[in-house]
């Protein structure tokens, strides 16, 4: 393990990020408004830490990673991120203690969406825009991250990307990863633009909340500018839009690229995955709907029932968290289809978070295999996805995956409940947080927050959001003794 060229790499994440602090600091310059200093003063400690780094290491320039290398910095660049995106909100004051700044910093470049602040419209824009950004820069990077830094260092990609996605769809693109990344940037910034100007145009949305909104809804990620999310705007063309991009933000990018190479919308519909991802959705959807008009408590008509359900399952199964209703004091039924899409999440290769739905489709093959094996052992049952059959070692990556998702949640929510917090808090927290959603249910629900929970507690969930989002296989393996004598 060559520390130096890991340090040397890591440098230059930390130099991007530091020069990403000048938008929302011209923005607080534009405004007037006195956190200006603040972004100054971590944009010199950011670039000029990454420059010092980077300067120490200049031996290791040109260098290219070894596999483990690789992993190792990738995995680090979302903790290397967060900490120095948090200063802005430490020398701001927007928290007093760096446990809520990390918290916050790690929400947003996690895309979880999970915020410490007690109230988001007091806070000046530069701060708001800095939220949403981290948003914008960690929703792209967890779908081009390693698609887009390996080829640039001579890494092989589609190891990388398999054990990310296990997906048919990594072997067609391995022959064009180049283009892939270029394309799937293109795309992610068309999106950007356009969700814009559909918000700004048709929803009559500020233009400052326009940018915030769509940073945080393409990458799944869920800060807002109101403390009502997006329910502050009673605005059903708001409603429909970002219900829209929501469900764009939880579709495999690696589709769109396809779709546009063959010229065919076919592409989407030939894919098992997209097609049990939005059976699912719609699935929810009229459920809870119908849950919300026949329930005695409840005095939803029709419209009401299928708008807020839409917006609110499409914003739980993309793990986006925005809300247009406190879904938390839903039906008890309604409550648990959000908790099962929580779970889910989006799909292999979006932005959303989740276990994925192409990993639910393996392990309910692989459970149908098992059962065909108990009446006849003897059989050969090979697992198909996409009309190609899975191998042994992406079965086991999915299994070995489930198991250690689901210890980790149990020990997640039992170090929570130790904490005092109460059942339903302490698990839809956990979830909400590993799977990279934002809100749960009880105490921090979508009209409520994570200011309430003690500071071991915001600890414990920052933990969860960043092994959801360097996946947990990957950081046990960082933990694991034999990954620091692999060669």
């Amino acid at each position: 393990m060559r520390l130096t060229v890991i340090v040397h790499y890591l440098a230059l994440l930390v130099i991007g990020v530091g020069l990403c602090m000048l938008i929302p600091m011209g923005v607080s310059l534009y405004y007037g408004e006195n956190d200006s200093g603040p972004f100054a003063i971590s944009i010199g400690i950011t670039v000029g830490t990454g420059a010092f780094l980077y300067s120490c290491t200049s031996s290791a320039r040109g260098t290219m990673l070894s596999r483990r290398e690789a992993i190792l910095v990738v995995s680090l660049s979302w903790i290397v991120a967060s900490a120095f995106s948090a200063l802005p909100y430490r020398i701001e004051g927007t928290f007093l203690g760096y446990t809520e700044c990390l918290f916050e910093a790690v929400s947003g470049f996690t895309t979880t969406g999970a915020s410490a602040l007690p109230s988001v419209e007091n806070q000046p824009h530069g701060i708001l825009l800095w939220r949403a950004l981290t948003h914008w820069l960690g929703g792209m990077g967890i779908v081009v991250a390693f698609v887009a830094l390996f080829p640039l260092l001579g890494m092989g990609t589609a190891y990388l990307v398999e054990a990310e996605t296990p997906s048919p769809e990594v072997t067609r693109l391995r022959a064009r990863i180049r283009d892939t990344t270029r394309a799937i940037w293109g795309l992610y910034m068309l999106l950007t633009v356009l969700q814009i100007l559909l918000l700004l145009l048709v929803g009559n949305m500020p233009l400052f909340d326009s940018v915030c909104h769509t940073f945080a809804t393409l990458a799944t990620g869920g800060f807002s500018t109101k403390d009502a999310s997006i329910g502050a705007y009673d605005n059903l063309s708001i409603n429909i839009i970002v219900t829209c991009f929501m469900f764009l933000g939880g579709v495999n990018f690696a589709l769109y690229y396809n779709a546009l190479w063959r010229r065919s919308l076919r592409t989407f519909l030939n894919d098992i995955e997209f097609r049990i991802y939005a059976f699912v959705l719609l699935g929810s959807i009229l459920l809870i709907a119908i849950n919300l008009i026949w329930d005695a408590n409840t005095s939803y008509g029709p419209g009401r029932a299928f708008e807020e359900a839409a917006f609110n399952a499409t914003s739980v199964q993309t793990t986006t968290g925005f809300a247009i209703s406190d879904f938390a004091l839903w039906p008890a039924f309604s409550q648990i289809i959000l908790v099962f899409l929580m779970i889910i999440g989006g799909s292999a290769g979006s932005t959303g978070g989740g276990v994925k739905v192409i990993r639910l489709i393996i392990l309910a093959k692989y459970t149908y295999r098992q059962i065909l094996l108990v009446f006849n052992p003897q059989a050969v049952v090979s697992l198909r996805i996409g009309g190609r059959v899975l191998s042994d070692k992406v079965v086991s990556r999915v299994v070995g995956f489930s198991a250690l998702y689901a210890a980790v949640t149990v020990i997640a929510c039992l170090i929570m409940t130790a904490l005092g917090l109460d059942l339903v808090t302490a698990v839809t927290s956990v979830i909400a947080s590993i799977g990279n959603v934002g809100p749960g249910l009880g105490a921090v629900g979508p009209m409520a927050n994570f200011a309430s929970i003690p500071a071991a507690g915001k600890a414990v969930l920052t933990a969860c959001m960043l092994l959801g989002r360097i996946e947990l296989l990957t950081a046990l393996a960082l933990l694991s003794p034999v990954f620091w004598r692999w060669r």
